[in-house]
């Protein structure tokens, strides 16, 4: 059987949208579908994140971590997604999304352009988006299973473990970045990145910045991340300051390796504006604004490479990382871009292997580097604001091994505006785990969603499926050994849950299930996927923000800069 088509007219919201309340109930804020994350997830990760395997380096981090014909699905047909007539009573959450995109659209003109806009939850990274550092076998399931490290407490039930205050901007500030290990939680902040422990969620140090955030890497590499960052706090007479700084800092000791610039390759002394930043293994690679950029060795911050630059206007706009090094380079001019999914050489930045996407598409994103999987728009045929048609995935040699067909909207993956911004898909076993979109459940108000997969060989849906459940919806987190971790998004009344999938049976093993209290849930639920990152490792679950801004009206709930759950 297949999921049937949207209507004409779906909901905006995606992942993570609260059911109706009773009458005279209150409307909690919620998620559209979202990775951020950055992740990181982060952005995901997003969310969380696409099961990269995690990086060399103790302890394991795990954080900062998108053909025509609708594909089949086994079991009973999904129901398709509601009319937005149907979901009264989510004004608050309208609300969010509007003021998200408003933030963003605010934060493009106070950077001057030096900042992005992505969909990424991290998991939302944002979402989600999803966690790119946890580990994640390569082969398909025939090479066999592979374990994972997360097991389920004796006491699922969690509590709150700290709960964090946004800190208030001027106008809007940047936050993006997060990143999980085994004994701290570190988060982008107001011009620094600070380091939580795990037991009371206390603070265990600080690291400042002489200048705003801009970005974060979702990627760990010997327990090392990078963010960029600018070089000065704006002021009267300069009140746009680019975003220039690259810096590498220690997530255990939360000191600065190293930090530092690039010039312009085409001349110049000026360090060029930086829009992204990601890692590879020794190599930090950076993207900018009109073809500027640099890479750079992890260790020591010796410059490596600088983005190729030819007669033809091709240029790289954005790379991504984890156990491999991938660009999109463009070439050409507006309408008649051709663009390129490439294998880098991380130490070089020469192209290892290289391929040419289909004429007529102007933005890519890439989605894992191994194998490579580069998502696109083909035609702006993609439905529910996705941003995402097809899926290429890439064989070693730049020759493509599949297509897979996401142009229906049925499926809940997204990608946004950077290159390595793209949530709610993990890759293990071979195969790529996304949501279905959300849609109605068994009663008028309900909503919920599946997580289904396909066959990176072959392009083709597989018979993988695992419910959210009545009034859940549920978003992939990252892969641990050859489970999918995933987060449930609860109704107004429930708290959210974290759950392993069992890639052999679907079947979920609850990890976590968080408090139903009302303050414990709209804590909870107060963070929109695309502009958030979700991580969890090893009983600890964390949800934060991706950019914070002055409160202009007062509020009956607080704003937070992350809230957080323990269940050991």
């Amino acid at each position: 059987m297949s999921i049937p088509p949207p209507p004409s007219q779906p909901p905006s919201g995606g992942f993570g949208a609260p059911q109706d309340p009773p009458p005279g109930g209150f409307g909690a804020p919620v998620p559209p579908p979202g990775p951020d994350a950055q992740p990181a997830y982060g952005y995901p990760q997003t969310g969380p994140g696409y099961g990269y395997p995690q990086q060399p380096g103790p302890p394991p981090a795990y954080g900062a971590p998108g053909a025509p014909g609708a594909p089949g699905v086994p079991g009973p047909p999904v129901p398709a997604p509601q009319p937005p007539a149907a979901r009264a009573g989510n004004d608050k959450r309208t609300q969010l999304t509007i003021v998200g995109a408003a933030l963003l659209a605010v934060v493009l003109i106070v950077g001057g352009g030096v900042w992005y806009t992505s969909g990424d939850s991290g998991g939302g990274d944002d979402k989600a988006d999803s966690n790119p550092t946890a580990a994640s076998p390569s082969g398909d399931n025939a090479k066999g299973y592979v374990p994972g490290t997360e097991q389920a407490p004796a006491n699922t039930k969690s509590k709150p473990l700290a709960n964090v205050p946004s800190p208030v901007p001027a106008d809007v500030a940047v936050v993006a970045g997060s990143w999980l290990t085994d004994t701290t939680y570190i988060k982008s902040d107001l011009s620094k990145v600070v380091g939580y422990n795990l037991v009371d969620g206390g603070k265990k140090w600080e690291l400042p910045f002489p200048g705003e955030l801009c970005g974060a890497s979702k990627h760990v590499s010997d327990n090392k991340a990078a963010v960029i960052f600018k070089a000065a706090q704006p002021t009267p007479e300069n009140k746009y300051v680019q975003c220039t700084e690259v810096g590498v800092f220690d997530l255990e000791s939360g000191k600065l390796v190293w930090s530092g610039n690039a010039k312009s390759a085409t001349g110049g002394d000026k360090p060029v504006s930086l829009t992204s930043v990601t890692l590879s293994g020794n190599t930090v690679a950076a993207a900018g604004i009109s073809a500027g950029g640099a890479a750079w060795s992890l260790a020591d911050g010796k410059s490596l490479w600088l983005p190729k630059i030819d007669n033809e206007g091709c240029r790289d706009v954005g790379y991504a990382g984890g156990e491999a090094l991938a660009a999109i380079r463009k070439c050409g001019q507006s309408p008649n871009y051709t663009l390129y999914g490439q294998l880098l050489d991380p130490a070089t930045g020469a192209p290892t292997a290289s391929y040419k996407l289909s004429p007529g598409i102007e933005d890519a994103n890439i989605v894992a580097t191994k194998p490579l999987i580069v998502a696109a728009d083909v035609g702006k045929t993609a439905k529910n604001a996705t941003g995402i048609s097809d899926l290429f995935v890439v064989d070693p040699k730049g020759e493509l091994k599949a297509r897979i067909p996401l142009a229906s909207g049925d499926f809940g993956a997204k990608c946004g505006t950077e290159v390595e911004k793209c949530s709610n898909m993990v890759v293990g076993n071979g195969r790529i785990y996304l949501p279905s979109y959300e849609h109605q459940g068994q009663t008028s108000s309900g909503r919920t969603n599946e997580l289904l997969s396909f066959d990176l060989e072959t392009g083709k849906q597989t018979t993988d499926r695992a419910d959210a459940g009545e009034r859940f919806t549920m978003s992939p987190l990252r892969m641990d050994g050859s489970n999918i971790i995933a987060y449930k998004y609860p109704p107004y009344d429930k708290g959210g849950q974290i759950v392993s999938i069992d890639s052999r049976t679907m079947k979920e093993t609850v990890l976590m299930t968080n408090p139903e209290d009302k303050a414990s849930q709209r804590a909870e639920t107060g963070f929109s996927p695309d502009y958030s990152e979700y991580r969890y490792h090893k009983g600890k679950f964390f949800i934060s923000r991706m950019m914070v801004s002055k409160p202009y009206s007062a509020k009956a709930d607080p704003d937070y800069l992350f809230v957080s759950f323990t269940a050991s």
